[in-house]
């Protein structure tokens, strides 16, 4: 069973199943954190649904993004939301293992890498039953470590690398890219109340980048009386 989404008015259309993964406002938030360039070549990590690449082609056209999914089902329905959009010609979606790069896309080819990957290690709270959800959620395909390796794998030099996490583990993301070489130059936290704490962080970095970090204004999503602010709406444009 599958429902019919509309977003931005309208002008993107995304199926997804009705029980199982569901994208949330974290991948509409980290949308809108990637610049893309006419000429750059982008790749998902873990890319759903599909939301990602599709809320960025309303954003911009880039030469080209690939969307890669381990889950088939998950592969597929990202597949079909790419042809209801009519994107074929900006987006694919590839099947496989992200550490499997290598036999669809070439290293040190791609200006820009995002992903919104499984926050939660395998030990830690309680797996969902639902498989997809489960593997969508804890890292149980791939970690932090595997992603941001890949990650500065698939970079050109001076490439970025953009990602949403956890905020209480922000120490083991900026911890990640610094080895990788994936140096960490902006970071945003994500608070859901002006008077609550941080809940995700959304960093970027550049491959062999020098030092030197920009924490940005705290983003918050809902309003003390309810409802998104201003900035969070604009972003979701539900």
């Amino acid at each position: 069973m599958t429902t019919m989404d509309s977003l931005f008015c309208g002008r993107l259309k995304i199926i997804q199943k009705k029980k199982g993964y569901r994208f949330s406002v974290d991948a509409a938030i980290l949308a809108q954190y990637i610049r893309l360039s006419a000429s750059d070549i982008a790749v998902d990590l873990g890319t759903g649904c599909g939301i990602i690449p599709l809320i960025l082609s309303l954003k911009t056209s880039p030469a080209h993004i690939f969307g890669i999914e381990i889950q088939k089902d998950l592969a597929g329905l990202a597949s079909r939301n790419v042809r209801l959009n009519h994107l074929e010609s900006m987006i694919t979606i590839v099947h496989g293992d992200m550490k499997d790069f290598k036999s669809y896309l070439t290293p040190g080819t791609v200006d820009v890498v995002f992903s919104n990957p499984p926050y939660r290690k395998v030990l830690s709270g309680r797996i969902n039953p639902e498989a997809e959800r489960a593997v969508a959620r804890h890292e149980i395909k791939a970690c932090l470590l595997d992603i941001v390796t890949v990650a500065e794998s698939l970079l050109k030099p001076s490439g970025r690398f953009v990602v949403i996490y956890p905020a209480e583990r922000t120490v083991d993301l900026v911890l990640h890219m610094r080895t990788s070489r994936l140096e960490p130059k902006r970071l945003r936290f994500i608070h859901p109340k002006q008077c609550s704490g941080a809940i995700l962080v959304v960093a970027e970095g550049t491959k062999h980048g020098n030092p030197g970090l920009s924490v940005e204004p705290p983003l918050v999503i809902y309003k003390p009386e309810g409802g998104y602010t201003d900035e969070a709406r604009k972003m979701i444009a539900e």
